[in-house]
């Protein structure tokens, strides 16, 4: 297998894989494409037909989307333990809040970023149900604490993390009992400030 080529902007949700590469000490290439005609070019489409970024090359493997690639590199680099084990009992509670974070959470925060209404007949249809729902549920997965596997910091958390701060930095999601705290204990991990601090020196670049 060879190396990690991560393409990206610094302004995109590729700053979750740079934290994830971060968190697994691992070395890999950054190649920053910009917004416009470079990221949707015959060029990178190539790397991925959707033009956006994050994608990684993993050798020959290519691995789209932020949630999918997060959790691939957490399985493939098991020794910082970022995912727990298949055959450990709380691999159903990682599974269960990451792809909730992937799902319900973001499309509940995209819908209200963007005001898009759902009518309440219409609730079942749509995977968040409402969004006062998503939270309520999002709080129960914070009851275990500190992290989302207990004690064990794992890839669901960087994600959902994540989505949860920006959410809350941009005024989408109010604060509630526990937010704050988990979103913060998150980001003030060291793999965090690396990313974040290398992405916000090339904003200029990309």
């Amino acid at each position: 297998m060879h190396g990690l080529t991560l393409y990206s902007n610094p302004q995109s949700r590729g700053r979750m894989v740079h934290w994830m590469l971060e968190e697994l000490q691992v070395s890999y290439e950054t190649i920053w494409i910009r917004y416009g005609d470079d990221m949707k070019s015959d060029a990178y489409r190539v790397i991925n037909p959707m033009g956006k970024v994050p994608a990684l090359m993993h050798g020959d493997l290519l691995i789209t989307e932020c949630p999918a690639i997060c959790a691939y590199l957490a399985d493939r680099f098991p020794r910082h333990r970022l995912a727990p084990p298949v055959d450990d009992p709380r691999r159903a509670a990682y599974l269960r809040w990451f792809f909730f974070a992937a799902g319900p959470l973001e499309q509940a925060i995209t819908a209200r970023k963007l005001g898009w209404k759902v009518p309440p007949e219409r609730a079942r249809m749509v995977g968040f149900g409402s969004f006062d729902e998503t939270l309520d549920t999002l709080q129960q997965a914070m009851l275990g604490g500190p992290w989302l596997c207990g004690d064990n910091f794992t890839a669901a958390d960087l994600y959902l993390s994540s989505q949860l701060g920006w959410a809350m930095q941009e005024g989408i999601v109010p604060e509630r009992p526990g937010f704050a705290d988990y979103v913060a204990a998150a980001f003030a991990r060291p793999a965090a400030e690396r990313a974040n601090a290398f992405n916000d020196a090339n904003i200029a670049e990309a």
